[in-house]
C-alpha cells in the first residue's frame, strides 16, 4: 500500500478530533475525504501532511512511518481552499517557489514551470500576479505550484471552495483528468457529495472523527454499512414505522424501527402505470419541483412525506392529485447499521381474485 494510516488519535482539550481511524490507499488512487462539518476531515489531512501530530497510532508513506519527519520532508504537495499564493509574486514565481526554497538550479526550475504552465492550461499566464487572475486560475496555479516538486501524495482541503458553481464542475472533471495523467496519489476534503461521487475512485466517509466506511462512490451508494453513511449519501426520507407501508407489514419491522427511503425506491403514477399494483398503496402529490432533467414529487404516503423522481416524458401529474405509490425498497437503518429490505409483494404479490 502507498498511504497506510493505522489506529491513529488526536484530541483537542475535550474535544476527540480523530478516533482510532485506520485506512489504506493504493498508489496512484484519489480519495474524496467526505463528511460534516467537524466530522474530522482536516485534522486527519493535516496529520498526514505533518502540520499536526496524532496523540497515538502510525503514518506510512510509501512503508516508511513518517510520524517524526518534518512536513517539508515527506514528499507531500497541499493545496488549500483559500489558494494561498503569494500575491506579490508572478505565476512563474508562485510555482517556482518550492523549488526555489530547495535551491533547485535555474534551468532545471524554469524546465519544470514551463511543463506545468503547459499542463495545467496556464501558458501565457507566467508573467501575471494573482489579482490579475480568475478564481480557477489562481486554482490552477496552486495546483501547479504543489505539483512542482514532484510529490508522493497530493493533498488537497476544500480546493473548489472558493470558486463559482459552473467554474467548480470544470475544473472537477479538469483535476479527475489531471491527476489520472500523473498518476499522483491525491487525497481531497470536501462537504460536497456531488464532488466526491463525480470525483473520486474511493471514498472514506467521516462523522465525529470516525471513519465510517471506505469503498468506491458506487460501493458506498449501494451498500452503506451504517446508519449515518445510509442517511448521508444521497437524499433520503425518512419514516419512523416502516412497518405501517404498503408491503412492508409482512416483514419482521419491530415497531419502533426506522427506515431511509431515496427518492429512487419510490415509483409514483396512475394505477396502470405501477409494475407492481398490488404491492403499492395510495398517495398524493403535495409539491412537485422541476429538476432538469427529471421532476422531484414530494408525496404523502400514509401519513409519511416521500420524494419521488417522475421523467418528464411521462404524463404529467399536477399537486392535489391522488396517486398510486410503489416502494420498492427501503432501509431499515439502527444505530449502527443499515440493512436493506425489499418489498416483499413484489417477489410474492397478492392474489388476484376475477
Amino acid at each position: 500500500m502507498h498511504i497506510e494510516v493505522r489506529n491513529v488519535n488526536k484530541t483537542f482539550g475535550d474535544h476527540k478530533a480523530v478516533q482510532n481511524v485506520s485506512f489504506s490507499i493504493e498508489r496512484g488512487k484519489l480519495i474524496g475525504l467526505l463528511g460534516p462539518s467537524g466530522g474530522g476531515k482536516s485534522t486527519l489531512l493535516r496529520i498526514l501532511a505533518g502540520l499536526e501530530t496524532p496523540d497515538s497510532g502510525d503514518i506510512f508513506i510509501n512503508g516508511k512511518r513518517v510520524n517524526d519527519v518534518q512536513p517539508q520532508l515527506r514528499g507531500i504537495g497541499f493545496v488549500f481552499q483559500n489558494y494561498a499564493l503569494f500575491k506579490h509574486m508572478s505565476v512563474f514565481d508562485n510555482i517556482a517557489f518550492g523549488l526555489t526554497i530547495r535551491k533547485t538550479s535555474k534551468a532545471e526550475i524554469k524546465n519544470r514551470v514551463n511543463e506545468l504552465l503547459d499542463l495545467t492550461g496556464l501558458r501565457g499566464f507566467e508573467h501575471r500576479y494573482p489579482h490579475q487572475l480568475s478564481g480557477g486560475q489562481r486554482q490552477r496555479v496552486a495546483f501547479a505550484r504543489a505539483l512542482a516538486p514532484r510529490p508522493d501524495l497530493l493533498l488537497l482541503d476544500e480546493p473548489f471552495a472558493a470558486i463559482d458553481a459552473k467554474v467548480r464542475k470544470e475544473l472537477r472533471t479538469w483535476l479527475k483528468g489531471l491527476i489520472a495523467e500523473l498518476g499522483i496519489t491525491s487525497i481531497f476534503v470536501t462537504h460536497d457529495q456531488d464532488e466526491a461521487v463525480e470525483v473520486a475512485d474511493e471514498m472514506l466517509i467521516v462523522q465525529q472523527g470516525r471513519l465510517e466506511q471506505q469503498g468506491s462512490p458506487v460501493h458506498i451508494y449501494t451498500d452503506p454499512q451504517t446508519a449515518f453513511v445510509a442517511g448521508f449519501i444521497g437524499h433520503s426520507s425518512v419514516v419512523e414505522e416502516p412497518g405501517r407501508l404498503r408491503g412492508f407489514e409482512r416483514t419482521s419491522l419491530s415497531s419502533g424501527a426506522r427506515a431511509l427511503i431515496r427518492p429512487e425506491f419510490v415509483e409514483v403514477g396512475r394505477q396502470e402505470e405501477i409494475a407492481f399494483p398490488s404491492a403499492s398503496e395510495k398517495g398524493k402529490v403535495r409539491h412537485i419541483f422541476f429538476r432538469g432533467a427529471h421532476l422531484e414529487l414530494d408525496i404523502e404516503v400514509n401519513g409519511n412525506r416521500l420524494s419521488a423522481h417522475r421523467s418528464l416524458d411521462q404524463v404529467p401529474l399536477h399537486p392535489g392529485q391522488e396517486v398510486s405509490v410503489l416502494i420498492h425498497r427501503l432501509y431499515v437503518i439502527s444505530e449502527d447499521s443499515a440493512t436493506m429490505v425489499e418489498n416483499p409483494l413484489k417477489i410474492d404479490p397478492l392474489p388476484v381474485h376475477i
